[in-house]
């Protein structure tokens, strides 16, 4: 009777469950669809994040590679700033150390000058007081000497009137006598004639021949601030005259024998610029080779 009950239930379980299966299968199989078409949409989404991923990267390499150019850039950029930097430094430096080193030499010159000018009224001055002196004796002696009897008057003897030289030929005489001064070498008797020559003949064609070596005079006493400004005379009064060029050379070897190197070489260049085939030119580049150094 147990074993008829059991077979029963069993029996009756199994028509349960061959009714239910049909019912699973169909969940199961909506399930699946339902998971596919989830996983399709997480496909086609990861595909396109995986687009979307690629798309960043690719920017984040550019902007990189752009951050680090710039970088550079910049870098270069630097660089040059601090080299032009540098560069108006030194150039300032070296426009103010010249700057100074000119007004060093103009201060010096000055002083020089002012020098020589306190000298020469001094020296002025003694020889005022010693004419003085000369005058003042001259006129004792002749108060307390009476004066000579007028000496007879010598015979008249006539004679036959020299040759008269016309001005130029005076003016050729007198320079040719200041020269020959300068070649003795006695260079202050030379220097009096010189301007005692200017004064009589003042519009000769020698007249600036005789300027110049008024300033040779001076520059062979080695007075050189004089000779500065009596070479200087020569291309200012002259400027057409054929000394121009000498005077130009020796004005700037002057500057040199003072140490100014700079308006040395100023006058030198102007020499070569002013006449560039002239034999003081090719001496003025010689002498500009040793300024350099």
């Amino acid at each position: 009777m147990m074993r008829s009950l059991s077979l029963l239930l069993l029996l009756g379980g199994g028509v349960v469950s061959a009714c239910a299966i049909p019912q699973q299968v169909d969940l199961i199989e909506r399930e699946q669809r339902r998971l596919r078409f989830e996983q399709a949409d997480l496909q086609k989404n990861s595909t396109a994040l995986r687009g979307e991923i690629d798309s960043i990267r690719e920017t984040l390499a550019d902007t990189r590679a752009n951050l680090q150019q710039a970088q550079r850039e910049v870098g270069v950029l630097k660089e040059n700033l601090e080299e032009v930097r540098a560069q108006v430094d030194r150039q300032l430096g070296e426009s103010v150390r010249a700057g100074d080193q000119r007004i060093r030499e103009l201060e010096s010159r000055l002083a020089k000058i002012d020098s020589d000018l306190k000298l020469q009224a001094a020296l002025l001055k003694a020889r005022e007081d010693e004419l003085r002196l000369l005058r003042e004796t001259l006129t004792t002696v002749q108060r307390a000497k009476p004066p000579p009897p007028p000496a007879p008057a010598p015979p008249v003897v006539a004679r036959s009137p020299g040759p008269t030289l016309s001005p130029d030929e005076l003016a050729k005489k007198d320079y040719e006598a200041a020269l020959a001064l300068m070649e003795r070498k006695d260079y202050r008797g030379a220097i009096a004639r010189f301007q005692d020559f200017l004064k009589k003949h003042p519009e000769s064609d020698l007249a600036d021949n005789a300027q110049y070596w008024i300033g040779e005079g001076h520059y062979a006493l080695r007075e050189f601030d004089q000779a500065i400004l009596e070479f200087d005379a020569v291309r200012r009064k002259y400027p057409k005259g054929d000394k121009v060029p000498a005077a130009l050379l020796k004005l700037g070897f002057a500057f040199s024998e003072l140490g100014d190197k700079v308006d040395a070489r100023l006058i030198l260049q102007e020499l070569m610029d002013r006449y560039p085939q002239s034999e003081e030119a090719l001496k003025a580049q010689q002498k500009l080779k040793t300024l350099e150094l």
